[in-house]
């Protein structure tokens, strides 16, 4: 008869998960960092016993919001290139109602987390307990059936030995880069506590090992006839790249065969900017440069992409009469799409088998390139040194504010700063392996064309689930992976306001962030999409009963959490400010007014499919409509 170990079914949870290592090249690392938790009534007395009786090498930290603390879980496993990943426990009920936004970001960026959230009675005694909701139809249902949506394994375990399958297959769906996301196994609150006799050997190191698919021949070589059948191909550059660190290989192929590499969201910073080839994002969001190169591609090479509407300006920045496509991907779903040639396998891997296959190659591109790069700089130079005046302003967001309306947002915010040379001088002044991350608002369009990534790996833009408020527990979250990094959350007054909880955390646990916040007093990129679209503004401006602007002091919130603050008025201000913030050994905010319809605006190729009121009595809204109608005439239709 095997050995057997007696433990509640949490300190089994614990005790497997410092059991599990990761290899990856042939080096081996612990996998599970910690667990990130806020204690209820659900989980403190069972898996919270079980971390004051035996945590093992699992850092514990209990975060001040569900959603905020399993944003830092997902930041870090994302800024770890998904090496490393943290658990995440939660009491039932809201507790584990707040995880869903944050297991679906998980889920939209393929990132291993385990969600464990707690569960209502398995033994439905004594049903309802507090927080349990009743349903007519079935008594099984509980909060976290609704992770199912969000997940990319699920399961309840309701005895204490399924605890064991499930954990198994759970890690493997996590270890899986071709199904790699997040994982929840819920538990009962009494089964938590619930003892069982484990087999010993169910505690054994286990070894996931990440291994690098490789391409058949048959793949290499249609991929090798397409691109040299091709005489302008374009590298396009996903979050696969950055994960599987083939940012050396991408820059060897692009200059040795004159290949220009584009960014996705994800993709950013695979390769830093200051490669020559590197003409920066692309699609909605794309640099003039990158949106240019595409649209006089013949073929798009999507390297680890999953090809987002954002990525691909829905479907309409590619030249279907003319451009084919060549999708490399460990995911064959992903690689099916654009009718695209498949190459199965990591990017790194499969770039490595292409580049001696193409020896003799050369793209027509020529000088274009370096034309394109260079007239885009230009216009990056441009929006550096913008400025306000009260009188004639031509703003980036054009047609939308009268000179009036911009002139009193001055007066109220007390600024003329606008937000293009906020960012370009602060891309200027961190340090050049700083860390920056954003998600939702208008400063991720601003990140993708403005922000030059000097070192690799620093740009981190959640922009698969665009979720508001990912921003500041993600930032804890990067510190935790990246220690010796200033890291910077850029966020706006809305993405603060939706939360910012985690700026406690990182003061209570000693994990510095800088939050860099634009106040333009609204929710400025949708304000900006109602009015292009015809509509008016309408409940995205800041401004109270009486219709005025309202001016938050949002330094004086940082203030009183502890944090360092800055109010910033000018440039030479925001270049003192993190010149001063660098040296902080606590977590910053530094506030800064800008004017609303200062952000950038699209360029050539940037064409963004929202739906729109085709029965609107409206005149503006119908030139909408029919405008869209039209443009939809040329997109891809699967």
């Amino acid at each position: 008869m095997s050995k057997t170990i007696r433990l509640t079914t949490a300190q089994a949870l614990l005790k497997f998960l410092n059991q599990q290592y990761i290899n990856i090249d042939g080096v081996e690392t612990p996998y599970v960092e910690g667990i990130f938790h806020v204690f209820g009534h659900g989980n403190v007395l069972g898996i919270g016993e079980a971390l004051e009786a035996d945590a093992g090498h699992l850092k514990s930290y209990s975060g001040k919001n569900e959603q905020g603390m399993a944003h830092a879980a997902v930041a870090f496993a994302r800024q770890s290139l998904r090496k490393k990943i943290f658990a995440v426990s939660t009491s039932a009920g809201p507790g584990s109602a707040n995880l869903i936004t944050a297991a679906g970001t998980a889920f939209a960026n393929n990132i291993p987390v385990l969600f464990v959230p707690a569960d209502t009675f398995a033994t439905r005694q004594p049903d309802p307990v507090l927080q349990q909701l009743e349903h007519d139809t079935s008594a099984a249902f509980s909060t976290n059936d609704a992770f199912k949506a969000v997940s990319r394994y699920w399961d309840r375990v309701n005895r204490p030995e399924q605890l064991m399958s499930a954990l198994i297959r759970a890690f493997e769906v996590m270890t899986n880069p071709a199904t790699m996301g997040p994982a929840t196994v819920c538990i009962p609150q009494d089964t938590e506590g619930e003892v069982f006799d484990y087999p010993a050997e169910f505690f054994n190191k286990r070894v996931h090992y990440i291994n690098r698919t490789v391409p058949t021949q048959r793949e290499l070589d249609g991929a090798v006839e397409l691109i040299k059948a091709s005489k302008k191909p374009v590298l396009l550059v996903g979050g696969g790249c950055k994960y599987s660190e083939a940012g050396e290989i991408l820059q060897d192929i692009s200059k040795k065969y004159n290949i220009p590499l584009v960014e996705t969201h994800a993709g950013k910073s695979a390769v830093a900017y200051t490669f020559a080839n590197n003409l920066g994002g692309n699609g909605i969001l794309g640099t003039s440069a990158a949106n240019k190169a595409v649209l006089k591609s013949d073929l798009i090479i999507g390297v680890g992409t999953r090809y987002t509407d954002f990525t691909t300006s829905s479907k309409t920045l590619f030249n279907f009469d003319q451009t084919k496509f060549l999708n490399i991907n460990v995911s064959r779903p992903q690689a099916y799409k654009f009718d695209a040639f498949q190459v199965i396998g990591d990017a790194k891997a499969s770039l490595e088998a292409l580049l001696p296959l193409l020896e003799g190659y050369q793209t027509e591109f020529g000088d274009t390139l370096k034309e394109l790069k260079e007239e885009w700089e230009a216009e990056r130079d441009r929006l550096k040194n913008t400025t306000f005046t009260r009188e004639n302003f031509d703003p980036e967001i054009k047609n939308h504010f009268s000179q009036e309306e911009l002139n009193e947002y001055a007066d109220v915010l007390d600024t003329n700063l606008t937000q293009t040379e906020v960012f370009v001088h602060l891309n200027d002044f961190v340090d050049e392996d700083a860390i920056v991350v954003g998600s939702a608002g208008s400063l991720p369009g601003d990140m993708q064309r403005l922000w030059n990534p000097a070192v690799e790996n620093t740009f981190h833009l959640e922009y698969s689930y665009s979720c508001m408020g990912y921003e500041i527990g993600g930032a804890m979250g990067i510190r935790m992976s990246a220690p010796e990094q200033e890291v910077y959350a850029l966020v706006g007054d809305g993405s603060f306001l939706m939360l910012h909880s985690e700026l406690i955390s990182s003061l209570q646990y000693n994990k510095k962030i800088n939050i860099v916040l634009f106040d333009n007093s609204g929710f400025g990129c949708i304000n900006n999409l109602q009015m292009d679209n015809g509509c008016a503004s309408h409940g995205t401006e800041f401004r109270d009963y009486n219709n005025e602007i309202m001016n938050i002091d949002y330094a004086k919130v940082a203030d009183g959490y502890g944090a360092v603050s800055y109010k910033v008025e000018s440039i030479e201000e925001l270049k003192a400010a993190v010149e001063d913030a660098k040296k902080q050994t606590k977590s910053t905010l530094i506030e800064i007014k800008v004017l609303p319809k200062t952000m950038t605006d699209g360029y050539d190729g940037s064409w963004w499919n929202v739906g729109v009121a085709e029965g609107s009595q409206k005149p503006e809204i119908q030139a909408v409509a029919k405008a869209r109608a039209e443009k939809l005439d040329s997109a891809w239709k699967y």
